[in-house]
Protein backbone atom coordinates (compact mmCIF):
# COMPACT_ATOMS: atom_id res chain seq x y z
CA UNK A 1 0.00 0.00 0.00
CA UNK A 2 1.33 3.46 -0.81
CA UNK A 3 0.69 6.78 0.86
CA UNK A 4 -1.70 7.69 -1.94
CA UNK A 5 -3.84 4.62 -1.23
CA UNK A 6 -4.38 5.38 2.44
CA UNK A 7 -4.92 9.16 2.53
CA UNK A 8 -6.72 11.31 0.02
CA UNK A 9 -7.42 14.99 -0.54
CA UNK A 10 -5.75 17.72 1.51
CA UNK A 11 -7.08 16.87 4.93
CA UNK A 12 -4.74 17.07 7.92
CA UNK A 13 -3.06 13.81 8.80
CA UNK A 14 -1.08 12.91 11.95
CA UNK A 15 2.44 11.90 10.99
CA UNK A 16 5.68 10.83 12.54
CA UNK A 17 8.95 9.54 11.12
CA UNK A 18 10.70 6.64 12.82
CA UNK A 19 13.14 3.79 12.60
CA UNK A 20 11.42 0.45 12.20
CA UNK A 21 12.12 -2.35 14.68
CA UNK A 22 12.52 -5.80 13.08
CA UNK A 23 9.57 -8.16 13.66
CA UNK A 24 11.63 -10.73 15.59
CA UNK A 25 12.88 -8.03 17.99
CA UNK A 26 9.33 -6.71 18.47
CA UNK A 27 8.08 -10.25 19.20
CA UNK A 28 10.79 -10.85 21.81
CA UNK A 29 10.09 -7.50 23.46
CA UNK A 30 6.34 -8.32 23.52
CA UNK A 31 7.05 -11.61 25.33
CA UNK A 32 9.35 -9.78 27.74
CA UNK A 33 6.62 -7.18 28.35
CA UNK A 34 4.03 -9.83 29.23
CA UNK A 35 6.42 -11.20 31.83
CA UNK A 36 7.94 -8.00 33.26
CA UNK A 37 5.41 -5.18 32.73
CA UNK A 38 2.41 -6.22 34.85
CA UNK A 39 0.66 -2.83 34.93
CA UNK A 40 -0.35 -0.19 32.41
CA UNK A 41 -0.98 -0.71 28.70
CA UNK A 42 1.81 -2.45 26.83
CA UNK A 43 2.63 -0.95 23.44
CA UNK A 44 2.12 -3.29 20.47
CA UNK A 45 3.96 -1.39 17.74
CA UNK A 46 7.61 -0.62 18.41
CA UNK A 47 9.48 2.13 16.60
CA UNK A 48 12.22 4.68 17.37
CA UNK A 49 10.73 8.10 16.66
CA UNK A 50 12.96 10.44 14.66
CA UNK A 51 10.43 13.30 14.52
CA UNK A 52 6.76 13.65 15.50
CA UNK A 53 5.10 16.06 13.11
CA UNK A 54 1.52 15.97 14.40
CA UNK A 55 -1.22 17.20 12.07
CA UNK A 56 0.05 18.11 8.61
CA UNK A 57 -1.76 18.95 5.38
CA UNK A 58 -1.82 15.97 3.04
CA UNK A 59 -0.28 18.23 0.37
CA UNK A 60 3.01 18.29 2.38
CA UNK A 61 3.37 14.49 2.41
CA UNK A 62 5.53 14.14 -0.72
CA UNK A 63 8.07 16.68 0.57
CA UNK A 64 8.14 15.04 4.01
CA UNK A 65 8.67 11.62 2.46
CA UNK A 66 11.50 13.02 0.35
CA UNK A 67 13.23 14.32 3.49
CA UNK A 68 13.02 10.86 5.07
CA UNK A 69 14.16 9.08 1.89
CA UNK A 70 17.15 11.40 1.51
CA UNK A 71 18.12 11.06 5.18
CA UNK A 72 17.78 7.27 5.21
CA UNK A 73 19.76 6.94 1.98
CA UNK A 74 22.61 9.04 3.40
CA UNK A 75 22.83 6.91 6.56
CA UNK A 76 24.91 3.75 6.62
CA UNK A 77 23.28 0.82 8.43
CA UNK A 78 23.94 0.70 12.19
CA UNK A 79 22.92 -1.15 15.32
CA UNK A 80 21.10 -0.12 18.48
CA UNK A 81 21.15 -1.98 21.77
CA UNK A 82 19.00 -1.78 24.92
CA UNK A 83 20.78 0.30 27.55
CA UNK A 84 18.22 0.75 30.34
CA UNK A 85 14.52 0.88 31.20
CA UNK A 86 13.24 4.39 32.00
CA UNK A 87 9.90 5.86 33.05
CA UNK A 88 8.53 9.34 32.49
CA UNK A 89 5.24 10.56 33.95
CA UNK A 90 3.20 8.60 31.35
CA UNK A 91 5.40 6.04 29.55
CA UNK A 92 7.93 3.30 30.16
CA UNK A 93 10.66 2.99 27.55
CA UNK A 94 13.73 1.07 26.60
CA UNK A 95 16.53 3.57 26.07
CA UNK A 96 18.85 2.42 23.30
CA UNK A 97 22.61 2.73 22.93
CA UNK A 98 23.60 4.34 19.62
CA UNK A 99 27.35 3.71 19.77
CA UNK A 100 28.00 4.70 16.16
CA UNK A 101 26.03 7.95 16.51
CA UNK A 102 24.34 7.24 13.19
CA UNK A 103 20.80 7.19 14.61
CA UNK A 104 21.39 10.57 16.26
CA UNK A 105 22.90 11.95 13.07
CA UNK A 106 19.90 10.74 11.05
CA UNK A 107 17.44 12.23 13.55
CA UNK A 108 19.24 15.58 13.51
CA UNK A 109 19.42 15.65 9.70
CA UNK A 110 15.74 14.78 9.30
CA UNK A 111 14.65 17.27 11.96
CA UNK A 112 16.72 20.06 10.39
CA UNK A 113 15.34 19.37 6.92
CA UNK A 114 11.77 19.26 8.27
CA UNK A 115 12.34 22.61 9.98
CA UNK A 116 13.55 24.02 6.66
CA UNK A 117 10.24 22.84 5.13
CA UNK A 118 8.35 24.64 7.91
CA UNK A 119 6.56 21.48 9.10
CA UNK A 120 8.49 20.77 12.30
CA UNK A 121 9.88 22.51 15.36
CA UNK A 122 12.52 20.70 17.40
CA UNK A 123 11.84 19.85 21.00
CA UNK A 124 13.99 21.59 23.60
CA UNK A 125 15.16 18.33 25.11
CA UNK A 126 17.82 16.40 23.25
CA UNK A 127 16.76 13.47 21.08
CA UNK A 128 16.95 10.14 22.91
CA UNK A 129 16.94 6.87 20.97
CA UNK A 130 14.29 4.68 22.58
CA UNK A 131 11.12 2.76 22.02
CA UNK A 132 8.08 3.08 24.21
CA UNK A 133 7.00 -0.23 25.72
CA UNK A 134 4.36 0.86 28.26
CA UNK A 135 1.78 3.63 28.77
CA UNK A 136 0.20 4.39 32.14
CA UNK A 137 -1.78 6.97 34.07
CA UNK A 138 0.12 6.52 37.31
CA UNK A 139 3.84 5.82 37.28
CA UNK A 140 4.38 2.20 38.39
CA UNK A 141 8.12 2.63 39.17
CA UNK A 142 9.08 -0.69 37.63
CA UNK A 143 12.66 -1.96 37.41
CA UNK A 144 12.49 -4.83 34.90
CA UNK A 145 15.57 -6.57 33.55
CA UNK A 146 16.44 -5.71 29.97
CA UNK A 147 14.99 -7.97 27.28
CA UNK A 148 17.45 -10.46 25.82
CA UNK A 149 17.58 -8.99 22.33
CA UNK A 150 21.15 -7.72 22.13
CA UNK A 151 22.21 -5.35 19.38
CA UNK A 152 19.89 -5.09 16.38
CA UNK A 153 19.81 -3.18 13.11
CA UNK A 154 16.68 -1.12 12.38
CA UNK A 155 14.85 -2.62 9.42
CA UNK A 156 14.38 0.78 7.79
CA UNK A 157 13.09 4.30 8.29
CA UNK A 158 9.37 4.88 7.80
CA UNK A 159 6.71 7.55 7.70
CA UNK A 160 3.82 6.52 9.93
CA UNK A 161 0.23 7.69 9.86
CA UNK A 162 -1.17 7.88 13.39
CA UNK A 163 -4.93 7.44 13.77
CA UNK A 164 -6.45 8.16 17.16
CA UNK A 165 -8.87 5.59 18.59
CA UNK A 166 -10.53 5.24 22.01
CA UNK A 167 -8.13 2.39 22.81
CA UNK A 168 -5.07 4.42 21.75
CA UNK A 169 -3.32 5.47 18.58
CA UNK A 170 -3.01 3.03 15.70
CA UNK A 171 -0.12 3.29 13.30
CA UNK A 172 0.07 2.60 9.59
CA UNK A 173 3.29 2.73 7.58
CA UNK A 174 2.83 5.02 4.60
CA UNK A 175 6.31 4.56 3.11
CA UNK A 176 9.46 2.80 4.26
CA UNK A 177 13.04 3.30 3.10
CA UNK A 178 16.18 1.21 3.51
CA UNK A 179 19.17 2.76 5.20
CA UNK A 180 22.16 3.51 2.97
CA UNK A 181 20.33 3.18 -0.37
CA UNK A 182 21.05 6.23 -2.52
CA UNK A 183 19.58 7.43 -5.80
CA UNK A 184 22.74 6.16 -7.54
CA UNK A 185 22.15 2.69 -6.05
CA UNK A 186 18.60 2.66 -7.40
CA UNK A 187 19.73 3.78 -10.86
CA UNK A 188 22.40 1.05 -10.87
CA UNK A 189 19.76 -1.54 -9.92
CA UNK A 190 21.10 -1.95 -6.33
Amino acid sequence: MTARDSVEGDERIRLFLALEVPDEIAATVAEWGHEHLPVGRRVDTLHVTLAFLGGQPRSQLAEILHVLWRGAGATEPFVLEPLRYRETRSVGMLVLDDRSGRAKSLAERVQSDLEDLGVYERERRRWLPHFTVLRFRQRPRLAPPLPAIGAFAPSGAAAFLSRLHPTGARYEILESYALGVTEEDLEAGG
